[in-house]
């Protein structure tokens, strides 16, 4: 890629090595192997698609980084948005370590994203949750994922983190670990019966050579389950079912019946690991028109005031009408 000639003084490396030893930095931060491929994977298409091969300074890098955004109008907005969050991060390192003078970032806004959280119905759930051949070890796997996820909202690839000894089944507990966790902070959940006696059944189910770094929810052959290996599991399933149900679903899910069966905020941001309530309100806010719908349709009054002897609409009464006597 184009060197960096005029952007500092003391740059005389290329883009590639500046964001080969960004990446070094975020290692040495502790962040997790998901955010560091996810890095990865975004700085190198930047750097494919800027042509900073003639940049030799700021107003250039600035202008390249407004096209790459610009042609990226399309996108959607969380793509967009997580784009954005990336190279902000990695250009505000640059300037922390004097390789440009001001971040080429600054000013471009995120994008709303009016997406709303995907939840699948009760029914569908019911039907999922009967699918795995509980006679082989990846059915035992899947109902037993399939069942911690519903009864804790766990994400996939920390679900797919978990060792046995994360487990305390006799006290129903489950600790997702910091080096699990996707905010690197650990946490302790409550588990249900029916998830420990799933997750006990699976482990009775290990191969004898396994050890104790293997992977609770681990492929047939003893590898680390992925995020996309799961994501292909649940596809198979959905094709069964006719409907279709990705691993965040499920995840949507337990939050917004966890909201409807009494649980709240508070304790439902706690057991998602969400570092603040902003992503949590989304399910509030859900559930919110759950209770409006609920009160339209039973409310008292439906049998009390029949519809035809309800005022339709409020006359807005003046000061005039007052005056008048209305």
């Amino acid at each position: 890629m184009g060197r960096l000639l005029k952007l500092a003084p003391k740059v005389t490396t290329c883009w590639d090595d500046v964001a080969d030893y960004f990446l070094l930095f975020k290692r040495s931060q502790g962040v997790s192997q998901r955010t560091l491929e996810d890095y990865s994977y975004h700085l190198s298409l930047f750097l494919r698609r800027a042509s900073l091969a003639d940049i030799q300074d700021y107003e250039s890098l600035r202008a390249s980084v407004l096209r790459y955004f610009a042609d990226g109008s399309s996108l959607a907005p969380a793509t967009f948005n997580t784009r954005l969050k990336i190279l902000r991060s990695f250009f505000s390192w640059c300037v922390s370590e004097g390789y440009i003078p001001a971040n080429p970032v600054e000013g471009i806004k995120n994008r709303k994203c009016g997406e709303t959280p995907r939840a699948a119905g009760e029914d569908t759930l019911r039907r999922l949750l009967s699918l795995p051949d509980v006679r082989t070890f990846a059915g035992l796997r899947d109902r037993a994922l399939l069942i911690l996820t519903l009864d804790t909202g766990i994400r996939p690839k920390e679900a797919c983190g978990l060792r046995i000894g994360d487990f305390d089944l006799r006290g129903l507990e489950v600790t997702i670990p910091a080096s699990v966790a996707k905010t690197r902070v650990s946490r302790t959940l409550p588990i249900s019966p029916v998830t420990a006696d799933a997750v006990g059944k699976l482990i009775s189910a290990r191969h004898p050579s396994w050890d104790d770094a293997v992977p609770v929810f681990c492929t047939e052959d003893g590898k680390t389950m992925t995020h996309n290996a799961w994501d292909r599991r649940l596809q198979i399933y959905s094709q069964r079912l006719g409907v279709k149900v990705r691993p965040y679903d499920l995840r949507h899910s337990f939050a917004l019946m966890f909201l409807r069966n009494g649980g709240n905020a508070f304790s439902l941001q706690k057991t998602l690991g969400h570092s603040s309530m902003a992503m949590t309100r989304r399910y509030v806010a859900l559930t919110q028109n759950d209770l409006r719908e609920q009160h339209s349709k039973a409310s008292p009054l439906n049998t009390l005031l029949p519809r035809r002897s309800r005022v339709r609409k409020v006359k807005e009464t003046t000061l005039d009408d007052c005056r008048k006597g209305v």
